[in-house]
């Protein structure tokens, strides 16, 4: 089991997610963020934003997944 933030993950606060791969840590982080749309919270919103901008470009997309799972793996079990 790993531990990240919602900040570690291009989010706007420190609500900690804890999985034991990328992609539930990614899917859980995902789900944090259609709560915080459906609340408007603006410092979320904000973050959408950028990461919106990071989505036009696939190659930009992927190094920033890649480097997302990499900064994962390299954590410490909890």
């Amino acid at each position: 089991m790993k531990t990240m933030n919602c900040t570690q993950l291009g989010g706007a606060c420190d609500k900690e997610f804890h999985a034991t791969s990328f992609e539930e840590i990614a899917e859980m982080s995902k789900q944090h963020g259609i709560e915080m749309f459906q609340k408007n919270d603006e410092a979320h919103l904000k973050a959408m934003n950028e990461m919106q901008e990071i989505m036009k470009k696939p190659e930009a997309m992927n190094d920033w997944f890649e480097n997302k799972r990499k900064e994962f793996e390299a954590l410490p079990e909890d």
